[in-house]
C-alpha cells in the first residue's frame, strides 16, 4: 500500500502517534490491532464505518457527519485490512466496495476496547476542605488581556486557571484591570457569557430598593446562584473593582466535600437529599422563576453532579406528605455541616481580583459589611460548564499540535 501521507481525522484535533500499528487481523465484523507497545485493540466494523473521515462520511468543510447508516446497502462488513506506508489502517468495506483509511493516532486515542471510563473528567475532581490558613489557587493574570487570543502567552495564564476550576471548582486571578465592564472581555477568553434577568454583567453592591439580598450589606449564607433555573449557571465570575469597606469577607465552600461528609456521617440524610425535590423560587417584582430539584444531584453513575443549596431561594416544600419531616431533618443535618468552619476558606477581595468558580459545585457566602465605611463593588457574570471544558480541550489541542510540529522538525 503506497499511501505516504496520513489520512484526515473526523475532527479538527491533532493526534500524536503514541504507538505504531504492527499487525492487524479481522473477521467480517471486527478488526483487531496490535500496537508496537503490545496493546491489542478491537474495533467493530459498524463503529469504524461511521467514524471514517472520507467525504461520504463527514462534510470536509465542517467535519460533521453526513452519513446515515440506514442508507447503506447492508451492515458494513470487512473484506480486507492492511497497513499502508504512512502507518494508517486501511479497510475495504463490503458490500459498499469502499476503501477507507484511519489515522493511527486518532484510532489509538479512541480505543474503546481498553477504555476504563468513557466519561472520565478532563481533570480529576479533587474535593477540598477549608480552614484559617487555606486560600484559593491564585495566579498572576496581569498580562491576560494583552495577550493574543489563542497565543502561548494566553495559554500560560488560562491553562492552570482552567485546571483549577475543573479540578477544584475554584481559582482566583489577580492583578487584572479594574475598569468597569472589563470582566466581559476577560470572561470571553473562556467562552460566551450567559445572560440572565440580571443582565450579562451584574453589579454586586449595596443599592436602594434591592431585588436580591446580594445587593445589600447583609451577610449571605452559603449558596449557589440561580438554583431557580432548570439549568442553573455552571460558572460564575466575580471581579473586584473596589473594596474599601469594613467587613464583607468572602467565604467559599466545596459543596462536593460537604455532600461527601454528609454521606459518611448521615447516609439517610444524604439519600433523602438526593431524592426529595425541593421548590426553588425567585418571585421578584418583575419575574417569577421556579424549579423543583434535589439539593444533591447525582449522575447516572451515582457520582456527584451538582448541588442546589440556597436557603433564601427555597419556596414552600411540595412533596409527598410522608417525606416532609425526613426532608427537613436531612436539611438541618446539611445546614449544621455548612456552619462548620473546617469546610470554609475566607478571603478579602482586592481590586483587580477575579474569582471564577463552578456554581453547580461551590457554595459562596459573604460576611456583612458596613455600607457607610467605604465602597464595595464587584461585577459578575455567568458562563456554562460546557465553555470551560471546550476551552480546555482547545488548550490541549494546541499543545498536541505544537508537539506534533516539534516532532516533524
Amino acid at each position: 500500500m503506497t499511501e505516504t501521507a496520513l489520512p484526515l481525522t473526523p475532527d479538527y484535533d491533532a493526534w500524536p502517534i503514541e504507538a505504531h500499528i504492527l499487525t492487524v487481523e479481522s473477521s467480517p465484523r471486527q478488526v483487531s490491532v496490535r500496537w508496537s507497545d503490545g496493546r491489542v485493540s478491537r474495533y467493530h466494523s459498524i463503529w469504524l464505518r461511521e467514524n471514517a473521515a472520507d467525504e461520504t462520511t463527514v462534510n470536509p468543510a465542517t467535519r460533521e457527519r453526513i452519513l446515515d447508516l440506514s442508507t447503506l446497502p447492508a451492515w458494513p462488513e470487512i473484506g480486507s485490512v492492511g497497513i499502508d506506508d504512512s502507518g494508517a489502517l486501511c479497510i475495504d468495506f463490503v458490500p459498499e466496495d469502499r476503501r477507507l483509511r484511519f489515522h493511527p493516532g486518532w484510532l489509538r486515542a479512541h480505543d474503546y476496547d481498553n477504555a476504563t471510563d468513557a466519561e472520565a473528567a478532563l481533570i480529576p475532581v479533587t474535593t477540598w476542605l477549608g480552614g484559617p490558613d487555606e486560600q484559593p489557587d491564585s495566579l498572576d493574570a496581569s498580562g491576560l488581556l494583552d495577550s493574543a487570543p489563542g497565543s502561548a502567552a494566553e495559554e500560560a495564564i488560562l491553562a492552570p486557571a482552567l485546571e483549577s476550576v475543573l479540578g477544584k471548582g475554584l481559582v482566583r486571578l489577580r492583578n487584572l484591570p479594574t475598569e468597569p465592564g472589563s470582566l466581559e472581555a476577560i470572561a470571553r477568553r473562556i467562552g460566551p457569557v450567559r445572560p440572565t434577568n440580571f443582565g450579562e454583567l451584574f453589579n454586586v453592591r449595596a443599592k436602594p430598593d434591592p431585588d436580591s439580598n446580594a445587593y445589600t450589606a447583609i451577610a449571605l449564607p452559603p449558596h449557589v446562584d440561580l438554583p431557580t433555573r432548570e439549568y442553573h449557571p455552571g460558572l460564575q465570575c466575580l471581579h473586584c473593582l473596589e473594596n474599601s469597606v469594613a467587613g464583607g469577607e468572602a467565604v467559599m465552600l466545596d459543596g462536593f466535600a460537604v455532600a461527601e461528609a454528609l454521606r459518611e456521617r448521615d447516609p439517610q440524610a444524604y439519600a433523602t437529599l438526593t431524592r426529595v425535590h425541593w421548590r426553588f423560587a425567585n418571585t421578584a417584582r418583575t419575574t417569577d422563576y421556579v424549579w423543583h430539584a434535589p439539593m444533591i444531584c447525582l449522575d447516572t453513575r451515582g457520582e456527584l453532579l451538582e448541588v442546589r443549596i440556597a436557603d433564601f431561594l427555597r419556596g414552600p416544600l411540595q412533596t409527598a406528605f410522608e417525606d416532609v419531616e425526613p426532608a427537613y431533618e436531612a436539611l438541618m443535618a446539611l445546614q449544621r455541616l455548612l456552619r462548620e468552619p473546617g469546610f470554609a476558606i475566607r478571603f478579602t477581595y482586592q481590586p483587580g481580583d477575579l474569582v471564577i468558580f463552578d456554581n453547580r459545585r461551590l457554595l459562596h457566602a459573604r460576611d456583612a459589611f458596613e455600607g457607610d465605611s467605604g465602597h464595595r463593588w464587584l461585577q459578575g457574570c455567568y458562563l456554562e460548564r460546557d465553555e470551560i471544558r471546550s476551552r480546555y480541550r482547545m488548550v490541549q489541542r494546541a499543545r498536541r499540535q505544537r508537539r506534533i510540529g516539534a516532532e516533524d522538525r
